[in-house]
């Protein structure tokens, strides 16, 4: 391999996940958008708005992807152009780029990318990929005796910002018609947060950055609906789900956080009839029923935090039950289920065996266990239904382009800019065999 730089780019509508191709993680993973604090006229972007003294409530927002496609290209090489300068200190005329872009992705914004590449920033070469293949790569590089590695053969599972894949992956390559898509993400699931706790509670509609905190420390997926519905409609301490979460003031602190942290991981230890596992002694239950009331007094008063029970696990059902919400798309199982079968028979069991889930709403918990008793009734028996979470969902795709960028074959597989110049965009692009 040569010796020149290879900026490894995992574009995502939510993050941005940005560093050089050989290392492990990324140098840095920012929001893909920019925002206006109320106090501000400056928008603050990237690495900015993660500072912990930046006070983003109500912040503007501004987002160059929406529905999980490039719109805005102005505002999305600004972002690049602070990443490459700023947080990676590249110098892109001597480097190489290694860029995910979403599946199917048009023509328009294609050609709108390679100008952005190679005419704005002048890099040396680049090189397209989607996620799936690259989340294949890694899994078969990282497991080199299972399945997925033996067969070459994967069927990845992408839980996005702003839609969710299902991916049928051969031998490195995506198997484009057998692909399904969910209008279904991340964003999705913020926003009808916002919408139920803003009915219930108190608006924040305007709370971007806010309820994906909310959503992230909070939320999880319920494996017994019916019986999790029941105990969110008990009062008081029988209540398990209940938990608070204080917003911020401006003042004491600029950022929400959850009141009691213990008491909102209880959900954890129910077991099958609902009930939590007793212990501790009847003195114990009296001092903390005594205690309690005075806490609500105080939640009362100051009007300065909101409780959550039944959202917590209403919102990420979405992904299983889009019906419910009056989206006409199929559950995240259904949509497994066709996938396969949109591809050869013979590769059925193997598509089965080796379901790699990524992306960021895959991290609520019990999500892995939810969708296996969603998708056993609906598999032939004499298949085996295994899937398995990345270590970590939200790098899995990066590392997936670190560990190609690092391969001696990776210069050869490139579009350079002389090529570029010579014979244009859609005649390059078709190296990438999208």
């Amino acid at each position: 391999m040569s010796s020149n730089v290879v900026v490894v780019l995992d574009n995502g509508g939510g993050l941005i996940k940005a560093g050089i191709g050989g290392e492990r993680d990324p140098t840095t993973v920012v929001p893909n958008c920019t925002a206006r604090p109320l106090s501000s006229k400056k928008f603050l972007l990237a690495d900015q708005l993660l500072s912990p003294t930046e006070d983003l409530t109500s912040a503007v927002l501004r987002r160059p992807f929406d529905r999980g496609y490039l719109i805005n290209q102005d505002l999305q090489s600004t972002i690049w152009s602070h990443i490459f300068s700023s947080l990676l200190h590249v110098t892109p005329s001597s480097s190489s780029l290694l860029l995910t872009e979403p599946l199917f992705n048009l023509p328009s914004i294609q050609r709108a990318t390679d100008e952005i590449v190679f005419e704005e920033f002048n890099f040396k070469s680049l090189f397209v990929s989607d996620s799936p293949s690259l989340v294949h790569l890694y899994e078969a590089s990282r497991r080199p005796y299972d399945v997925v590695s033996k067969a070459q053969c994967s069927l990845v599972v992408d839980v996005g910002f702003s839609f969710t894949h299902v991916a049928p992956v051969f031998q490195n390559f995506t198997v484009n018609y057998g692909v399904k898509r969910m209008d279904l993400g991340g964003k999705a699931l913020t926003n009808y947060l916002k919408e139920l706790v803003s009915y219930r509670s108190i608006n924040v509609m305007d709370e971007t950055f806010l309820m994906d905190d909310v959503k992230e420390k909070l939320c999880f997926v319920s494996t017994d609906i019916a019986r999790d519905l029941q105990i969110a409609r008990r009062r008081g301490n029988d209540n398990y789900f209940r938990c608070t979460y204080v917003l911020p003031d401006g003042i004491t602190h600029i950022k929400g956080f959850v009141k009691d942290p213990v008491e909102a991981q209880k959900y954890l230890t129910l077991s099958e009839n609902g009930e939590l596992p007793h212990e501790g002694t009847e003195e114990d239950d009296q001092t903390e029923v005594k205690s309690k009331p005075t806490e609500r007094n105080k939640v009362d008063l100051t009007k300065n935090e909101f409780s959550l029970s039944n959202e917590r696990f209403l919102v990420p059902e979405m992904i299983f039950r889009p019906a419910d919400l009056g989206m006409n798309q199929a559950g995240l199982a259904e949509c497994i289920v066709r996938a396969v079968n949109a591809c050869h028979p013979h590769l059925h069991p193997v598509l089965y065996e080796s379901i790699i889930l990524t992306g960021g709403s895959t991290l609520f918990p019990n999500f892995a266990k939810r969708l296996e008793s969603e998708l056993r009734p609906l598999v032939p028996d004499v298949y085996q239904v295994k899937i398995t979470t990345q270590e970590d969902p939200i790098l899995g795709v990066w590392r997936g382009g670190s560990l190609l960028a690092s391969s001696p074959d990776f210069d050869a597989m490139c579009v350079t800019k002389a090529e570029y110049e010579e014979l244009g965009s859609s005649r390059c692009r078709r190296r990438f065999f999208h």
